[in-house]
């Protein structure tokens, strides 16, 4: 029983609901869920007067109603006070005529309750609300008939909600909270042209981040970062949700065409990175399906490719420029873009246009984007002119100069679908004005010509594609007012007179977007990773089965999906660079420990190995020496390795001192660039070896005890007065030629058996009782008998050294004992 006479509340509600209160509502979320209010959505510590509640329209249908029937309005009424609402009722008020399109952004954004804006009562359709209590819902469903709305010409209304009742600690009736929803309304079909004017383009983008990595496995199999894509083209996934839905639409498709590569990849044997290693991918029957929905749903109508990977064309222009190659990227990305498609979707696509973040531009985003032989440049109304400076909606193109056209697209169209579309509330008011928006634009001048764009995020999320394509098909289906048209068809429409103008300067860039953008550190990396992969590619016999790979990973370093995530950016440039670098050294010298060089010259061995699956070629192998006047080594050699395989090039030394020297090989490639790590060692250069010299050493021992024994010799026969002998035996030394190369049995009698034995070189004992030679032993110069002989008269030790001439044998075993030294560190 309320403490206040009748009159006295009847006066409460009449100060209520004419007194303005300023004040917002917003559906609170109750358990089970419940709707977002069509208002915007604010935060509020405790409801009271009309923010007691919010009011909520969850849908309205139909979405334009006829004269003779009725509208039925879905919602919920949210208590966001502290006490329980009790005795409430929910009930419709008379639509109120919005003039242009500015007054319906006004409607919604408005707080509060204001009679005189919100419309009169109408009786006999309100609905009683339930016991709310605070921070708890309630659902409701009322039905008015077009008649009690007093809508009158054809346009736009707002229809307001109000919620009249009593709280526990306010026990009066008072409007408690005010909902309010569109209606678009045609009052006659006379009213609009039997062909509209006014066409809509809408943008329907199939994009998504990176997934495939730039590596596979040896089998060639294709290796995905994750398996994120596939939840995404699986049913339910927001990429299955744009293909599926868009199939039905009146829409232009953009695509990125390594999101097309990527799910191809999918299509057969493919590997998913795992914490342990890559594991077997299970998409493959998903992915088909999916693409054959793909290649239906764009068969026979346009298709728009973006450049591969959809690079950042704000990052490119206002970083990437600054760094030599980046701009060569996004021509190369371009180039790609059409092969892709055509491969993989049988479509050709066009490739004329560039769509820059949100539709932003300066100068240099228009420069760097037409670089690319783009002549149309996706923009949004609110990156060219504030839409106070027009008293109408001007169609889409409109010429910045230099041959270029700008689309512009609607900022208010384009950004109905960037709310969270799984509250039903935020369903019904993009549904409301979508239709709304574009009823107010065809009747600002229902005869003219106007070519509309509705290019909404690039990415929307399952819920959000859902939204669109309702909205879109109530459009198509009850918008008599609009029709659908493609891209290039509202690129080649006639701009709207005097809507041209300069393009912002780039002072005017978001700066919320310019902190998005790729730094230029991350162009210097990209510059790396392809300085390096082209230096690799000039090797390999079969190029492409890397540089086709790397290079779209490199263009996929500049993708646009990567803005506000730097870290995940970095992350993914270290790792394309880290395995690219993994893969040339695969190529690389064998190590090689000390060595030692015997003798004047040798053959240094230096091993190529080719870890690859494919031959290397083109590649020079040059080795140098720290000290090039005491070791010269010969000249660079080509080099070319079989996959897998491993080869020998050998080097000529030769040395003219002994003592150590650093040597150094390294690869180089055709260019002469320097091709992976040198590889360094040391050798120790030896011209005489200790073998040699211990040759030398017994040789010279032989000798002086061979002369010994001949002067024992000859001092016996002196002194049994054998002269002649003697002067025979010397003109015999003295005529001989030149030593004999080795002893002979029999070889000399008489008196020449100590001439030659004196002249030959060391030997085993004669037969048939000749003289032994330097090599034996003392004893071994008796005769068989065991008679003892001495040297013929008149010869000397000295004279039988003279026979021999200095070093000749001597030089001779030298060499050829450097040279078998030499073959034995070959052969080592």
């Amino acid at each position: 029983m309320s403490r206040f006479p009748l009159s006295c509340r009847r006066a409460l509600v009449l100060l209520c609901a004419v007194v303005p209160v300023l004040a917002g509502s917003m559906a609170a979320a109750a358990p089970g869920g419940t709707a977002a209010s069509l208002t915007e959505s604010r935060t509020f510590d405790t409801g009271t007067g009309t923010e007691t509640a919010a009011v909520s329209v969850t849908s309205v249908t139909p979405a334009n109603p006829t004269r003779t029937g009725s509208v039925t309005v879905r919602g919920t009424v949210t208590n966001n006070g502290d006490s329980p609402i009790v005795g409430s009722s929910v009930a419709p008020r008379q639509a109120v005529p919005l003039r242009g399109r500015g007054e319906i952004d006004e409607a919604l954004a408005r707080d509060g309750f204001d009679v005189s804006l919100d419309g009169g009562l109408i009786r006999g359709h309100g609905v009683d609300v339930d016991t709310v209590p605070p921070g708890l819902s309630r659902s409701f469903t009322l039905r008015v008939p077009v008649s009690d709305l007093e809508l009158g010409d054809t346009g736009v209304y707002q229809v307001a909600l109000s919620l009249t009742g009593q709280t526990e600690n306010e026990q009066w009736d008072q409007v408690l909270g005010v909902g309010r929803t569109l209606l678009p309304w045609v009052a006659d079909d006379d009213d609009l042209p039997d062909e509209p004017g006014t066409s809509l383009t809408v943008l329907w983008p199939l994009i998504s981040t990176t997934h495939l990595n730039p590596q596979t496995d040896e089998g060639q199999v294709p290796i995905l970062s994750d398996d994120a894509l596939l939840s995404e083209i699986s049913p339910g996934g927001r990429l299955y949700q744009l293909v599926t839905l868009g199939a039905d639409l009146p829409v232009t498709w953009v695509v990125d065409p390594d999101l097309l590569a990527s799910v191809d990849a999918m299509a057969e044997d493919y590997l998913v990175q795992g914490a342990d290693g890559p594991i077997p991918g299970r998409g493959q029957e998903v992915a088909r399906n999916w693409l054959l929905q793909l290649q239906e749903a764009v068969e026979d109508r346009e298709v728009v490719a973006l450049p591969f990977a959809d690079p950042d064309l704000a990052s490119l222009a206002h970083h990437g420029k600054e760094v030599p190659g980046s701009l060569g990227q996004l021509k190369d990305a371009t180039r790609m873009a059409a092969p892709t498609v055509e491969t993989v979707l049988g479509v050709e696509p066009t490739t004329d246009f560039a769509w820059p973040v949100e539709g932003a531009i300066d100068p240099e985003i228009v420069s760097v984007a037409t670089s690319a032989n783009a002549s149309n440049v996706i923009t949004r109304s609110d990156s060219l002119v504030p839409a106070d400076e027009l008293s109408r909606t001007p169609s889409a193109p409109r010429p910045i100069g230099g041959g270029i056209t700008a689309l512009v697209a609607d900022t208010t169209l384009s950004q109905l679908f960037q709310e969270d579309m799984s509250r039903p509330g935020n369903v019904a008011r993009a549904h409301q004005l979508l239709l709304s928006h574009t009823l107010a634009i065809h009747g600002q001048d229902p005869e003219a010509e106007r070519n509309l764009l509705l290019a909404p995020q690039r990415m929307p999320t399952s819920s959000q594609v859902q939204a669109m394509a309702e909205s879109l098909t109530s459009l198509r289906n009850d918008g008599h007012w609009i029709e659908f048209a493609d891209l290039t068809e509202t690129a080649a429409a006639a701009p709207a007179p005097g809507a041209g103008g300069p393009v912002p300067s780039a002072d005017a860039y978001p700066a919320e977007l310019r902190a998005q953008e790729l730094p230029v550190h991350a162009f210097q990396a990209m510059r790396e990773t392809r300085r390096t992969l082209n230096d690799f590619s000039a090797i390999l016999s079969e190029p492409d089965r890397v540089v086709v790979p790397f290079g779209s990973a490199v263009q996929r370093e500049m993708s646009t999906a990567w803005r506000d995530r730097e870290s995940a950016a970095a992350r993914y440039r270290t790792s394309v660079q880290n395995q690219l670098v993994q893969l040339t050294e695969q190529v690389s010298l064998i190590d090689k420990t000390r060595i030692t060089l015997s003798g004047r010259s040798a053959v240094i061995p230096v091993t190529v190995e080719n870890g690859l699956l494919q031959d290397v070629q083109g590649l020079e192998l040059r080795l140098t020496s720290s000290r090039r006047l005491g070791l010269e080594v010969s000249g660079p050699q080509e080099v070319s390795v079989g996959g897998g395989l491993s080869q020998s090039v050998k080097f000529e030394a030769h040395s003219r001192a002994n003592g150590k020297a650093f040597l150094e090989a390294q690869l180089y490639t055709p260019d002469g660039k320097p091709y992976g790590e040198a590889m360094r060692f040391q050798a120790q250069v030896t011209s005489i070896t200790s073998t040699v010299l211990m040759v030398i050493g017994v040789g010279l021992l032989l000798v002086v005890l061979a002369g010994i024994r001949m002067y024992t010799q000859r001092k016996r026969l002196a002194a049994a007065g054998g002269g002649d002998d003697g002067e025979a035996g010397t003109t015999a030394v003295e005529e001989a030629p030149e030593p004999p190369a080795a002893p002979s049995a029999g070889a000399a009698t008489g008196t020449d058996r100590s001439d030659s034995a004196a002249t030959r070189a060391p030997s085993t004992a004669p037969k048939d009782g000749a003289t032994a030679g330097p090599g034996a032993g003392p004893d071994d110069a008796l005769p068989a008998d065991g008679a003892e002989k001495e040297l013929p008269a008149g010869e000397s030790p000295a004279d039988i050294g003279a026979a021999e001439p200095d070093g000749a044998d001597r030089s001779e075993k030298l060499d050829r004992g450097g040279a078998d030294r030499d073959g034995a560190d070959r052969d080592a």
